[in-house]
This record gives C-alpha cells, structure tokens and sequence, in this order.
C-alpha cells in the first residue's frame, strides 16, 4: 500500500473503531448488567414508541414482594438469582408484544402493545413460582400493577408509569398475589 493511501485510510479506520467501541457501550449502559433487561434509559424510549404507536398499548409495573427478607435471609447472591428469574419470566412473557426493563432494585417495567393479546394470569402465575439457588427453593411473589394508556386522559409515559405505579400499591395493599388495571 503507497503511504498516501494508508495515510488516508488509517484515520478512517481509527474512527471507524471508535465508532464501534462507542455504539457497544452505550449499548451496554441501556442494558441492566445483572438481568440483560433494559435500564430506564432503554426502556423508556422503547415504550414511548410502543404507546404511541399502538393505541391498546398498557404499561405493567412489577414489584417483587418481600425481597428484602430474601436478600437478608438467603444473601444478595440469592438475590440476584431472585432478579435473574424474574426479568427472564418477564421477558418471556413480553416475547414481541413488548418490552421489559429494570428500573432498579425488585422494580421491573413493561409495555406492552395490546394488553388483550396477552395473558396476565400468566404472568402473575409466572412471578409466583419459586426459583432454584444452591439447592434451594427459594419463594418468589410479586405485586403488578397495570395502567391501559387508552385509559389515560392524554396517552404520557409518565402518567401511564404513575397510574400502574399507583395499581401495583394497591394490589400490594390488597394481597401479595395479584395485579389490578388503572382506573
């Protein structure tokens, strides 16, 4: 290769590699570390497209319940496996009618494109299933708590986070095996 080529093309290849190390982390900080769901951040714009494309569109709160105790009793390692399990329960259920993410500690989110055309039953039942660490069963639950964007006076991501939010309590409040629509 004559030195004028190579010239050219070495700066094109060093932006071109930068290019790629900046694409694949920032790929990895819209990615929860631990789960492999989404963070807020790509969540977020995920389900804003969801919602506004797609007007039966619902947004899903999930909180695991007493997920202190387990942490405290089995340790942040069985934790962890406690999280693992449900954002894989989550996310096989989302399949491609939606989208799962983390928002942080047992806090996990959805959209999903048409609440009819999946089964919430099974989720619930899904989040209720106890899951193997060292040996050992340990019990899962869950609060959920489910805001129709339809339903919304203006159809906002915030608004429909803030009414599922407001859905998981009191699903929370009522046992810790359930999940409850908006109104």
């Amino acid at each position: 290769m004559d030195p004028q080529t190579a010239a050219t093309l070495l700066p094109l290849l060093g932006w071109a590699l930068h290019g790629s190390v900046l694409t694949r982390r920032l790929a990895s900080a819209r990615r929860d570390p631990l789960t492999g769901l989404h963070t807020r951040a790509g969540w977020t714009a995920r389900a804003e497209h969801c919602i506004h494309r797609h007007p039966r569109a619902a947004v899903l709160l999930v909180d695991l319940d007493h997920f202190k105790t387990l942490n405290d009793t089995h340790g942040h390692a069985a934790g962890d496996a406690a999280l693992i399990a449900t954002a894989h329960r989550l996310s096989s259920w989302c399949g491609r009618h939606g989208t799962a993410g983390r928002l942080g500690g047992d806090e996990f989110v959805t959209a999903i494109r048409d609440l009819d055309a999946v089964d919430l039953d099974a989720l619930t039942t899904a989040l209720h299933q106890p899951t193997n660490y060292d040996g050992t069963a340990l019990p899962l639950a869950a609060s959920v708590g489910v805001c129709r964007v339809a339903e919304l006076p203006v159809p906002a991501l915030t608004d429909a986070l803030a009414a599922a939010d407001a859905a998981m309590y009191a699903a929370k409040g009522r046992s810790r095996r359930g999940s409850r629509p908006a109104r």
